[in-house]
């Protein structure tokens, strides 16, 4: 099965020894009919007979393939033929099942109506929220908001049957609620939904409305393992979100046998972006899963434990302690680490990398009151030098770069960033290195710059990049390149049968940069390769897929990023880098490869679903997004339209008639606009669409032979807000009089609540005159 965790044989069923003894106590199997599975168990004692049938697919049968240690688990299919693995005293519970009445809340909550196809709405359920979603003319009721750090769904990007989450872009199955896309670990609820008289009903448990998340149903583990035993069936090197989530992935579909877990780090699995961002945070706070979690589903973690020897041909690890342990299949999930200044001093006090939650506390308790320098200006050192401007005397930082993010961000964006820094009382001290550290009684005091500017600092930090952890795998026969870092096709396999690699150590395929190999170190993409790595350990040959996603925040501001931008060669501003409202297009040629946004939410979300969907975007695309005013146009539609759900489906036809079909129109791909678009391809510009001749056609083949009764007495104003006035400086002239009849029927039930002596109004109204004197 091309090296996959194997189960028991299609025409035997078997449980490990300890098993059986524990529940047959003499008891026998009955001989097993072709296609279907009887295990009778007996007890003297209790003369209790249980029973258990399998139902085998019918390509399952005659397989033969036996469990890597030689024993099985018990085996259930579900309808769609997928493996699982469950206890025998186990029941499988039900996808969404609901307590007795008195726990459950259940009422109306809008009419059939009121969303549109595409549509989102957040609806009141007495002890809570929740997500109503109108698809393909099916309505579904979610959780409200995304389990990773909090945000409101509503606000996110649907398409394809899931929503994306608009901060961190982890997307949800909208019939399921289940996680789809990362970041993240747990789904959401769902709830149910019943239409009666035209009244869309939800029904939620009261418990389900407070929690807001879902922890799949996993299997639990039934091999036996005396204390550290010498063997294992999965063994992951590394307890980061890789490592975690492959886990995690291979419980949820059901295997069942010995999962260790060994991380060179004191505490169980924890959000390490949060480190950087959060230097006071404790590890129980940081904790992505309790200890119970661990003991309930039976995923062994070997804390500060470190593998020094890997020998695939015998398939065994060597950790530093001597210790020795048997896998059947591993995942090298060993992270990066920190590099370290090699100038004079460098061994001094105070002088820290972010490595750990010990790390990040030390830095915070030296820096309060005092002098703070951080080395890089990365991600890292600008979460750290922002989060401390409110703790030390002052925060200064060195970099060797012209200005921070350049080569991530551009010069313009890095500027910008710059700015809000240097106004948060940050002193840059860029183009330079540090060359030498002093100390005084062997604690830092001062940092000497190779431009000879001396800093005071009682702390430092140092994020000048990482290097990937890989070092014990040099004699091991794992394939890595010249950098150190772990080659893996897609399906996170590597050159050796049964070793599989993923997270910030790995360079993979992108698939949407034709199959370019790239290292992609952020925390939502180590998430996917380790759900992949575990996937084809059970031979799913799945495959990595997902568009990279990366955030960060600095003084109460996100910045949020999509895409893979290494190599870009233009980057395309629309909106305010001042204001720090605006949205960055990073091109290659005549395509879209990143983009990265503030306070523009959710446009980076709606990108990655576009790049998500396999369309690309051109350069021309988002040329034309830069050519509106954005500002105004959302500011005017949020207090025009706010309470209004706009519907350019139906067009008003001639007196007595009744309304005919018109094509919709993608305005809801403007950031901020209400309306949710239906598919990803909608996620462009406006102008993309109406420049095209499928937008001539349809505006002359349904344009009326003359107004409609409502409109007769009505006349057009210049100063009546629509999309006509905000594409004039793009649509022919030609095109905009076939569509001009139905902006007029369209727009003017509008026209009333808008402010006419908008200045926006006034520069479109000049500029529709202005275009009609040079036509005439």
């Amino acid at each position: 099965m091309g090296g996959a965790l194997s189960f028991p044989q299609p025409n035997h069923l078997f449980f490990s020894a300890a098993c059986l003894r524990t529940l047959t106590m003499g008891g026998c199997f009955s001989k097993p009919k072709p296609g279907l599975q009887h295990l009778h168990l007996k007890t003297p004692k209790l003369q209790v007979e249980l029973k258990i049938e399998v139902v085998l697919p019918e390509k399952e049968r005659g397989k033969d393939e036996l469990s890597a240690s030689g024993k099985g688990s018990p085996r259930a299919y579900q309808g769609n033929g997928t493996a699982r693995h469950f206890h025998t005293e186990e029941r499988l519970p039900a996808p969404h099942s609901y307590p007795g009445p008195q726990d459950c809340v259940e009422a109306a909550v809008c009419h059939v109506k009121d969303l549109e196809n595409g549509q989102m709405r957040e609806v009141e359920l007495g002890w809570g929220k929740v997500l109503l979603v109108k698809d393909n003319g099916e309505f579904h009721a979610l959780g409200h908001k995304c389990p990773h750090y909090g945000a409101p769904l509503v606000k996110g990007v649907l398409s394809r049957g899931r929503v994306r989450c608009p901060w961190h872009g982890a997307c949800f199955n909208i019939s399921t609620g289940d996680l789809e896309d990362f970041p993240g670990l747990d789904s959401l609820h769902k709830f149910q939904v019943k239409i009666e008289k035209e009244k869309v009903y939800v029904r939620a448990s009261k418990q389900a409305l407070q929690l807001q998340r879902r922890t799949k149903v996993m299997a639990k583990c039934i091999s036996p393992s005396a204390g550290h035993s010498g063997s294992t069936n999965v063994l992951i090197v590394g307890a980061g979100a890789a490592g975690l989530v492959c886990a995690e992935t291979l419980r949820q579909e059901g295997f069942s046998d010995r999962i260790v877990l060994c991380t060179l780090d004191r505490h169980l699995p924890y959000d390490r972006p949060k480190l950087s961002k959060s230097l006071d945070a404790q590890p129980e706070q940081l904790a992505l899963r309790p200890k119970e979690f661990f003991r309930a589903y039976g995923i062994e973690v070997l804390t500060e434990a470190q593998v020094v020897t890997v020998d695939v041909r015998n398939k065994k690890v060597v950790f530093k302690d001597g210790f020795k342990l048997e896998y059947s299949k591993l995942l090298l999930a060993p992270g990066s680490s920190p590099k370290t200044l090699s100038c004079k001093g460098k061994e001094v006090e105070n002088v820290f990398t972010i490595r750990t939650p010990e790390d990040a506390n030390r830095v915070v308790r030296l820096a309060r009151g005092r002098n703070a320098v951080v080395v890089g200006a990365g991600f890292l050192g600008m979460e750290v030098a922002a989060y401390l401007t409110e703790k030390a005397h002052s925060v200064s930082v060195v970099e060797l770069e012209e200005t921070p993010f350049r080569k991530f961000l551009g010069e313009r964006v890095g500027r910008a960033l710059l700015k809000m820094f240097e106004n948060n009382r940050v002193k840059f001290y860029m183009q330079t290195e540090v060359s030498e550290l002093r100390a005084q009684e062997g604690k830092l005091k001062e940092v000497v710059l190779k431009s000879s500017k001396v800093v005071r600092a009682d702390v430092c930090v140092v994020g000048i990049g990482a290097v990937p952890a890989t070092g014990f795998l040099r004699q091991s026969g794992i394939g890595l390149d010249s950098r150190g870092f772990i080659p893996v096709n897609k399906m996170m396999q590597t050159n050796i049968p049964g070793v599989f690699a993923a997270g910030d150590a790995v360079t993979f395929p992108l698939a949407w940069r034709n199959n370019r190999k790239v290292n992609i170190p952020h925390w939502q993409m180590a998430h996917a390769q380790g759900r992949v790595a575990a996937q084809n350990m059970l031979a799913q040959e799945a495959e990595i897929s997902t568009v990279p996603y990366l955030w960060t925040a600095m003084f109460g501001k996100s910045l949020r990023y999509a895409g893979y931008g290494e190599g870009f060669d233009d980057v395309i501003i629309q909106g305010d880098l001042e204001e720090l409202k605006f949205v960055a297009f990073y091109t290659k040629g005549d395509e879209v490869i990143a983009v990265a946004s503030m306070n523009y939410d959710p446009i980076v979300s709606k990108v990655a679903e576009v790049l998500a969907s396999g369309r690309a975007i051109r350069k021309r695309e988002a040329v034309y997004a830069t050519q509106q005013d954005w500002r105004h146009v959302l500011a005017h539609w949020e207090r025009i339209l706010s309470s209004y759900t706009v519907n350019l489906g139906m067009h008003t036809g001639t007196p007595g008639t009744k309304a005919n079909p018109w094509e919709q129109v993608p305005i809801s791909n403007f950031p901020g606009f209400p309306k949710a678009e239906m598919e990803p391809s909608q996620c462009l510009p406006l102008a993309a669409w109406l420049l095209s001749g499928k937008a001539f056609a349809t505006s002359r083949r349904y344009s009326p032979h003359k107004a409609s009764a409502a409109t007769d007495s009505w006349h057009w104003r210049w100063d009546r807000p629509s999309l006509f006035f905000l594409l004039l400086g793009l649509v022919p002239w030609t095109t905009l009089q076939h569509i001009r009849h139905y902006f007029k029927i369209k727009m003017h039930t509008f026209a009333n609540q808008c402010d006419s002596k908008c200045n926006w109004v006034t520069n479109v109204r000049e500029k529709v005159h202005h275009r009609e004197n040079t036509t005439n």
